[in-house]
Protein backbone atom coordinates (compact mmCIF):
# COMPACT_ATOMS: atom_id res chain seq x y z
CA UNK A 1 0.00 0.00 0.00
CA UNK A 2 1.35 3.44 -0.93
CA UNK A 3 2.03 5.88 1.90
CA UNK A 4 1.81 8.85 -0.44
CA UNK A 5 -0.84 11.45 0.36
CA UNK A 6 -1.80 15.13 0.24
CA UNK A 7 -2.01 17.46 3.22
CA UNK A 8 -4.32 20.48 3.17
CA UNK A 9 -3.44 23.11 5.73
CA UNK A 10 -1.85 26.46 6.51
CA UNK A 11 1.56 28.08 6.69
CA UNK A 12 1.95 30.65 9.47
CA UNK A 13 4.91 33.02 9.85
CA UNK A 14 5.15 35.21 12.94
CA UNK A 15 8.06 37.61 13.42
CA UNK A 16 8.42 39.11 16.88
CA UNK A 17 11.67 41.10 16.54
CA UNK A 18 12.69 43.77 15.66
CA UNK A 19 9.21 44.46 14.24
CA UNK A 20 6.05 42.42 14.65
CA UNK A 21 4.94 40.90 11.35
CA UNK A 22 2.59 37.99 10.71
CA UNK A 23 0.92 36.25 7.80
CA UNK A 24 -1.03 33.05 7.18
CA UNK A 25 -1.67 31.29 3.87
CA UNK A 26 -3.62 28.20 2.89
CA UNK A 27 -1.45 25.60 1.12
CA UNK A 28 -1.42 22.00 -0.07
CA UNK A 29 1.64 19.79 0.44
CA UNK A 30 2.53 16.48 -1.16
CA UNK A 31 3.82 13.50 0.84
CA UNK A 32 5.60 11.04 -1.46
CA UNK A 33 6.89 7.55 -0.80
CA UNK A 34 10.09 7.69 -2.85
CA UNK A 35 9.84 3.96 -3.60
CA UNK A 36 6.40 4.32 -5.15
CA UNK A 37 6.49 7.52 -7.23
CA UNK A 38 6.49 5.65 -10.54
CA UNK A 39 3.73 3.33 -9.35
CA UNK A 40 1.24 6.17 -8.91
CA UNK A 41 -1.29 5.84 -11.70
CA UNK A 42 -2.83 9.29 -11.86
CA UNK A 43 -3.96 11.39 -14.79
CA UNK A 44 -3.27 14.75 -13.11
CA UNK A 45 0.14 13.87 -11.62
CA UNK A 46 3.36 12.81 -13.35
CA UNK A 47 6.94 11.93 -12.43
CA UNK A 48 9.65 13.87 -14.27
CA UNK A 49 7.29 15.07 -17.01
CA UNK A 50 4.87 17.94 -17.44
CA UNK A 51 1.36 17.73 -16.01
CA UNK A 52 -1.04 19.79 -13.95
CA UNK A 53 0.89 18.42 -10.94
CA UNK A 54 4.34 16.86 -11.22
CA UNK A 55 7.34 15.78 -9.17
CA UNK A 56 10.83 16.19 -10.64
CA UNK A 57 13.78 14.54 -8.89
CA UNK A 58 16.11 17.38 -9.89
CA UNK A 59 14.06 19.85 -7.83
CA UNK A 60 15.57 18.21 -4.74
CA UNK A 61 18.84 16.81 -3.46
CA UNK A 62 21.97 17.75 -5.39
CA UNK A 63 20.24 17.88 -8.76
CA UNK A 64 22.29 15.05 -10.27
CA UNK A 65 21.12 11.89 -12.01
CA UNK A 66 21.67 9.85 -8.83
CA UNK A 67 18.35 8.61 -7.46
CA UNK A 68 16.91 10.89 -4.79
CA UNK A 69 16.47 8.08 -2.27
CA UNK A 70 20.06 6.95 -2.84
CA UNK A 71 21.28 10.50 -2.21
CA UNK A 72 19.45 10.70 1.11
CA UNK A 73 20.63 7.24 2.17
CA UNK A 74 24.23 8.27 1.42
CA UNK A 75 23.91 11.46 3.45
CA UNK A 76 22.54 9.51 6.41
CA UNK A 77 25.17 6.77 6.12
CA UNK A 78 27.95 9.37 6.35
CA UNK A 79 26.45 10.28 9.75
CA UNK A 80 26.22 6.64 10.88
CA UNK A 81 22.47 6.26 10.22
CA UNK A 82 21.57 3.20 8.16
CA UNK A 83 18.03 2.54 6.97
CA UNK A 84 18.43 -0.80 5.21
CA UNK A 85 15.47 -1.11 2.87
CA UNK A 86 13.32 1.26 4.94
CA UNK A 87 11.03 3.90 3.48
CA UNK A 88 11.80 7.55 2.87
CA UNK A 89 8.80 9.89 2.69
CA UNK A 90 9.22 13.39 1.26
CA UNK A 91 6.98 16.33 2.22
CA UNK A 92 7.16 19.09 -0.39
CA UNK A 93 5.24 21.21 -2.84
CA UNK A 94 4.70 19.67 -6.29
CA UNK A 95 5.24 21.46 -9.55
CA UNK A 96 2.00 23.07 -10.69
CA UNK A 97 1.90 23.61 -14.46
CA UNK A 98 5.68 23.19 -14.47
CA UNK A 99 6.56 25.65 -11.70
CA UNK A 100 7.64 25.12 -8.10
CA UNK A 101 9.75 26.66 -5.36
CA UNK A 102 10.22 24.70 -2.13
CA UNK A 103 11.54 26.87 0.71
CA UNK A 104 11.54 23.73 2.85
CA UNK A 105 11.32 20.04 1.96
CA UNK A 106 11.22 17.42 4.72
CA UNK A 107 12.40 13.80 4.43
CA UNK A 108 11.06 11.30 6.99
CA UNK A 109 13.50 8.37 7.05
CA UNK A 110 12.43 4.96 8.38
CA UNK A 111 14.34 1.72 8.88
CA UNK A 112 13.18 -1.69 7.64
CA UNK A 113 11.08 -2.15 10.82
CA UNK A 114 9.21 1.11 10.06
CA UNK A 115 10.93 2.96 12.92
CA UNK A 116 11.56 6.65 12.29
CA UNK A 117 15.37 7.04 12.35
CA UNK A 118 15.98 10.55 11.04
CA UNK A 119 14.39 13.66 9.60
CA UNK A 120 16.22 15.70 6.98
CA UNK A 121 15.28 19.34 6.41
CA UNK A 122 16.23 20.55 2.94
CA UNK A 123 16.21 24.37 2.89
CA UNK A 124 16.32 26.36 -0.36
CA UNK A 125 16.73 30.10 -0.80
CA UNK A 126 15.78 32.35 -3.69
CA UNK A 127 19.44 32.52 -4.80
CA UNK A 128 19.36 28.94 -6.07
CA UNK A 129 21.25 27.54 -3.06
CA UNK A 130 20.33 24.59 -0.87
CA UNK A 131 21.37 23.28 2.55
CA UNK A 132 20.19 20.40 4.73
CA UNK A 133 19.81 19.95 8.49
CA UNK A 134 19.82 16.35 9.74
CA UNK A 135 17.77 15.51 12.82
CA UNK A 136 18.36 12.03 14.29
CA UNK A 137 15.07 10.63 15.56
CA UNK A 138 13.70 8.14 18.04
CA UNK A 139 10.59 6.22 17.07
CA UNK A 140 8.24 8.91 18.36
CA UNK A 141 5.39 10.85 16.79
CA UNK A 142 6.63 14.14 18.29
CA UNK A 143 10.24 15.24 18.02
CA UNK A 144 12.33 18.28 18.89
CA UNK A 145 15.83 19.33 17.79
CA UNK A 146 18.07 22.40 17.88
CA UNK A 147 20.83 23.57 15.56
CA UNK A 148 22.78 26.73 14.81
CA UNK A 149 21.64 28.50 11.66
CA UNK A 150 24.38 28.42 9.03
CA UNK A 151 22.55 29.07 5.76
CA UNK A 152 21.33 32.41 4.42
CA UNK A 153 17.58 32.33 3.73
CA UNK A 154 15.93 35.72 4.30
CA UNK A 155 17.69 39.06 3.71
CA UNK A 156 15.89 40.33 6.81
CA UNK A 157 17.19 37.63 9.16
CA UNK A 158 20.66 37.58 10.75
CA UNK A 159 22.77 34.45 10.35
CA UNK A 160 23.91 34.25 13.99
CA UNK A 161 20.72 32.56 15.16
CA UNK A 162 19.67 29.18 16.48
CA UNK A 163 16.83 27.06 15.15
CA UNK A 164 14.50 24.94 17.22
CA UNK A 165 12.52 22.35 15.25
CA UNK A 166 9.43 20.57 16.47
CA UNK A 167 7.98 17.79 14.31
CA UNK A 168 4.76 15.82 14.19
CA UNK A 169 5.43 12.78 12.00
CA UNK A 170 3.02 12.06 9.12
CA UNK A 171 -0.28 10.58 10.26
CA UNK A 172 -3.84 11.85 10.05
CA UNK A 173 -2.29 15.24 10.73
CA UNK A 174 1.19 16.57 10.14
CA UNK A 175 3.09 19.40 11.80
CA UNK A 176 6.35 21.22 11.03
CA UNK A 177 7.21 23.99 13.51
CA UNK A 178 10.36 26.13 13.60
CA UNK A 179 11.54 28.77 16.05
CA UNK A 180 14.47 31.08 15.37
CA UNK A 181 16.28 32.71 18.28
CA UNK A 182 18.76 35.56 18.18
CA UNK A 183 20.84 36.49 21.26
CA UNK A 184 18.63 34.07 23.24
CA UNK A 185 15.47 36.01 22.34
CA UNK A 186 12.63 34.49 20.32
CA UNK A 187 12.75 36.33 17.00
CA UNK A 188 10.62 34.33 14.61
CA UNK A 189 8.43 31.24 14.36
CA UNK A 190 7.00 29.44 11.36
CA UNK A 191 4.74 26.43 11.05
CA UNK A 192 2.88 24.20 8.66
CA UNK A 193 -0.06 22.19 9.97
CA UNK A 194 -2.11 19.99 7.68
CA UNK A 195 -4.74 17.28 7.51
CA UNK A 196 -4.26 14.18 5.40
CA UNK A 197 -6.16 13.62 2.16
CA UNK A 198 -5.85 10.69 -0.26
CA UNK A 199 -3.60 11.21 -3.27
CA UNK A 200 -6.10 10.78 -6.09
CA UNK A 201 -7.15 12.62 -9.23
CA UNK A 202 -10.30 13.76 -7.48
CA UNK A 203 -8.36 15.26 -4.56
CA UNK A 204 -5.83 16.85 -6.91
CA UNK A 205 -8.66 18.51 -8.81
CA UNK A 206 -10.08 19.71 -5.49
CA UNK A 207 -6.64 21.09 -4.58
CA UNK A 208 -6.42 22.89 -7.93
CA UNK A 209 -9.70 24.66 -7.25
CA UNK A 210 -8.95 25.36 -3.58
CA UNK A 211 -5.32 26.47 -4.05
CA UNK A 212 -5.08 27.72 -7.67
CA UNK A 213 -1.53 28.43 -8.93
CA UNK A 214 -0.32 27.80 -5.38
CA UNK A 215 3.41 27.47 -6.13
CA UNK A 216 3.41 30.74 -8.05
CA UNK A 217 1.68 32.36 -5.09
CA UNK A 218 4.40 31.02 -2.78
CA UNK A 219 7.08 32.97 -4.67
CA UNK A 220 4.87 36.03 -5.08
CA UNK A 221 4.11 35.89 -1.35
CA UNK A 222 7.81 35.73 -0.45
CA UNK A 223 8.52 38.93 -2.39
CA UNK A 224 5.36 40.68 -1.19
CA UNK A 225 6.13 39.97 2.46
CA UNK A 226 9.74 41.09 1.89
CA UNK A 227 8.44 44.38 0.54
CA UNK A 228 6.22 44.81 3.60
CA UNK A 229 9.20 44.17 5.90
CA UNK A 230 11.32 46.68 3.99
CA UNK A 231 8.52 49.25 4.33
CA UNK A 232 8.58 48.62 8.09
CA UNK A 233 12.22 49.69 8.13
CA UNK A 234 13.97 46.33 8.58
CA UNK A 235 17.64 46.29 7.69
CA UNK A 236 18.82 44.03 4.85
CA UNK A 237 21.47 41.57 6.02
CA UNK A 238 24.47 41.10 3.69
CA UNK A 239 24.59 37.69 2.04
CA UNK A 240 27.60 35.55 2.99
CA UNK A 241 29.01 32.70 0.94
CA UNK A 242 27.10 29.42 1.42
CA UNK A 243 28.56 26.96 3.96
CA UNK A 244 31.35 24.69 2.74
CA UNK A 245 29.38 21.59 3.72
CA UNK A 246 25.85 20.94 2.48
CA UNK A 247 24.65 19.21 5.67
CA UNK A 248 24.52 20.24 9.33
CA UNK A 249 23.74 17.83 12.17
CA UNK A 250 21.16 18.93 14.75
CA UNK A 251 20.94 17.86 18.39
CA UNK A 252 18.18 17.08 20.88
CA UNK A 253 17.68 19.99 23.33
CA UNK A 254 18.33 19.20 26.98
CA UNK A 255 15.77 21.63 28.36
CA UNK A 256 12.39 20.17 29.28
CA UNK A 257 11.02 23.68 28.94
CA UNK A 258 11.84 23.54 25.24
CA UNK A 259 9.52 20.58 24.77
CA UNK A 260 6.77 22.37 26.68
CA UNK A 261 7.20 25.45 24.52
CA UNK A 262 6.96 23.39 21.34
CA UNK A 263 3.78 21.72 22.52
CA UNK A 264 2.39 25.18 23.11
CA UNK A 265 3.23 26.15 19.53
CA UNK A 266 1.30 23.16 18.22
CA UNK A 267 -1.74 23.99 20.35
CA UNK A 268 -1.73 27.61 19.19
CA UNK A 269 -1.46 26.60 15.54
CA UNK A 270 -4.17 23.96 15.86
CA UNK A 271 -6.42 26.50 17.52
CA UNK A 272 -5.82 29.01 14.72
CA UNK A 273 -6.52 26.42 12.04
CA UNK A 274 -9.79 25.47 13.68
CA UNK A 275 -11.17 28.98 13.15
CA UNK A 276 -10.61 29.25 9.39
CA UNK A 277 -12.71 27.52 6.79
CA UNK A 278 -12.75 27.51 2.99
Amino acid sequence: MSLSALYFGHVVHHRLLPRVHRFRYGVMALLLDLDQVDALQLRLFSHNRFNLYAFYDRDHGNGTATGLKTQIQQQLAHQGIHLGDGKILLLCYPRILGFVFNPLSVYYCYDSQANLKAILYEVSNTFGERHSYLLPASNSNQLMHEVDKCFYVSPFMPLDCRYRFWMQAPDRRIGVHIEQRHADALMFRASFSGTRRPLSDRTLLHACLRYPLMTLKVVAGIHWEALRLWCKGLRIEPKPAPPAHTLTLACVPESAAAQTAATGIKKRDDGENAHETH
